[in-house]
């Protein structure tokens, strides 16, 4: 699933708050976490991924803009992940208190 979200500028440049609820939410789903990179800019925004047994799931924000591009990708090889999906990306919006710009599910 790919999404736009739309946030305030302080929560867009947070990447512990990011951290703190994709660790979370990784945890409540049972998923396998493998890696990660949390990348920062100077006065804006930060880039995370984060690998999962299951795949992954990304971020890259723009407070400036109040805009994040944010993606779950698990795969469905030996199960149906997308409730999994669906429940990783609605936590996310909720834990940033964010909008939905625009959202896209694909089935892989």
């Amino acid at each position: 699933m790919l999404g736009v979200l739309s946030a305030d500028a302080a929560v867009l440049g947070n990447p512990d708050l990011c951290r703190s609820i994709f660790d979370d939410t990784i945890r409540v789903l049972g998923l396998s976490k493998i890696g990660e990179v949390y990348h920062g800019f100077p006065g804006a925004g930060f880039t995370a991924v984060v690998c999962l047994t299951e795949s992954h799931v990304s971020i890259h924000t723009w407070p400036e803009f109040g805009k994040a591009t944010f993606d779950v990708f698990l795969s469905n090889f030996e199960r149906d992940n997308s409730d999994k999906v669906r429940r990783f990306f609605n936590a996310v919006v909720t834990g940033l208190q964010a909008t939905i710009v625009s959202q896209q599910e694909i089935s892989r």
